[in-house]
C-alpha cells in the first residue's frame, strides 16, 4: 500500500506536468502571431466586419494577436503596408496599382477584395445645379489631394466628356470637405457615397437636395477597397495570411446578417458615433459596394480577372504607368483565400 501512495505524487506530478506544459503550449499558439492591421479612414460603421472579428475573437481563434488601427485615408494603409509598419491593411486596389508601378522594389498584394464595387462619387446638391456630370462645369468641387475617389476624377471625365478646365477644382480637407458643402461653399464634393450622403443628411440638408454620382454608374468601372498584406510577412507567415482571412471573413458574414449588431463593435471605439448614422453607413456599404449581384455569383473575396485587367487598362487612360502595364497577378493574390464553398453569400 505505501509503495503505491509513495508512487502516486510522482505519477501526479508527471501529469500536472505534461498538463501545463499542453496548457501553455495552447496558450503560446493562441496569440502566437501578432498581425497589425491598418484601415482606410475613422471607426466608422463599414470597418464593422473587421471590429467584429476582434471582438469575437475570431482573429485569435486562429492563432493571431491582431491590433486594428485607424488611419486618415485609403493611401495611408498602403504606405503603412509598404514600409512594414502595418503587416495588413485595407486599401483601395486602384491607388495600390499606381504605388506598385511608382514603388517596384515595394510589391503589395491585395488578398481579398471587399468593395466589388467602388464608392467613389461625386457629391452635390439640386439647389446648386448639379443633377448629372455635365453639370460640373462652371462650377466649383470640393476634393481632398488625398482622397481616392479623387483620384478617379479624370477618369470620370473622360468617360463623361466633361471640359475639366470649365470645373473649379478647390482642395479642401476630409473634416471641411461636407460642411462646405452644407454651407455652399462648393457645389460638389468628391467622396466615398457612403460617408458623404451620411454626413450631409446629418447636417441637414435635405435628402432631395442631395445628388449622388456613383462614379460606377457613370464610366468608371473599377474595383474599390481590398486587404492587402505586406509581401515579407506574407512569405515568413502566410498560415496567418490564410488565417486572417479565415476569420475576417466569418465576422464579415454575421456583419451582413446582423448589421445592428455588428455596428457596436464600431460604437464601443467612437465615442461621437451614432447608432443610427453609422448603421446607415454600413448598411449602404453592404448593399451597395459589398453584397453586389457579382458577388452573390462569384462569393465573397474575389475577383475576375477579366475585368481586373480592364480596370489597369482603364486607370492606363489617365494614368502614364512608369514600368510595364500590370498584370492582374502582379495585384491581386487569390492563394489566400478561403475556399469557394465557404465563401458562398448565404
Amino acid at each position: 500500500m505505501r509503495a503505491v501512495n509513495a508512487g502516486r505524487p510522482a505519477m501526479l506530478g508527471i501529469r500536472a506536468a505534461i498538463l501545463l506544459a499542453a496548457v501553455l503550449s495552447t496558450g503560446a499558439a493562441v496569440a502566437e502571431i501578432s498581425v497589425k492591421f491598418s484601415l482606410d479612414f475613422r471607426f466608422e460603421g463599414p470597418s464593422a466586419p473587421f471590429l467584429l472579428s476582434l471582438d469575437k475573437g475570431y482573429y485569435r481563434a486562429e492563432g493571431l494577436d491582431v491590433s486594428i488601427d485607424a488611419a486618415t485615408g485609403s493611401l495611408e494603409p498602403i504606405n503603412r503596408v509598404a514600409s512594414g509598419a502595418y503587416d495588413m491593411g485595407f486599401g483601395d486596389i486602384n491607388a495600390l496599382i499606381k504605388f506598385r508601378d511608382a514603388n517596384p522594389a515595394m510589391p503589395v498584394k491585395a488578398v481579398f477584395m471587399l468593395y466589388n464595387k467602388p464608392p467613389f462619387a461625386i457629391i452635390g446638391r439640386k439647389s446648386r445645379g448639379i443633377g448629372k456630370p455635365t453639370d460640373l462645369e462652371g462650377r466649383k468641387l470640393g476634393a481632398p489631394a488625398a482622397d481616392s475617389a479623387y483620384a478617379q476624377w479624370p477618369i470620370f471625365v473622360q468617360a463623361n466628356s466633361i471640359d475639366a478646365g470649365k470645373v473649379m477644382i478647390e482642395n479642401v480637407s476630409f473634416p471641411v470637405r461636407e460642411p462646405m458643402l452644407a454651407a455652399g461653399q462648393v457645389d460638389a464634393i468628391t467622396g466615398f457615397s457612403f460617408s458623404s450622403f451620411i454626413n450631409l443628411k446629418d447636417k441637414g440638408v435635405p435628402l432631395d437636395d442631395i445628388v449622388v454620382l456613383l462614379m460606377a454608374d457613370y464610366g468608371v468601372n473599377l474595383y474599390g477597397n481590398a486587404i492587402i498584406v505586406n509581401p515579407k510577412f506574407a512569405a515568413e507567415h502566410p498560415d496567418a495570411v490564410n488565417g486572417f482571412l479565415r476569420a475576417f471573413l466569418k465576422g464579415l458574414k454575421e456583419t451582413v446578417k446582423q448589421p445592428a449588431s455588428a455596428i457596436d463593435s464600431v460604437l464601443k471605439r467612437n465615442d461621437v458615433a451614432r447608432k443610427d448614422i453609422e448603421l446607415e453607413r454600413l448598411s449602404m456599404a453592404i448593399r451597395d459596394n459589398i453584397v453586389t449581384p457579382e458577388v452573390k455569383t462569384n462569393g465573397y473575396g474575389g475577383i475576375d480577372s477579366a475585368r481586373l485587367a480592364r480596370a489597369i487598362d482603364q486607370i492606363g487612360l489617365t494614368y502614364k504607368f512608369k514600368g510595364e502595364k500590370p498584370k492582374p497577378d502582379d495585384i491581386f493574390d487569390a492563394s489566400y483565400l478561403p475556399p469557394a464553398a465557404s465563401r458562398k453569400v448565404n
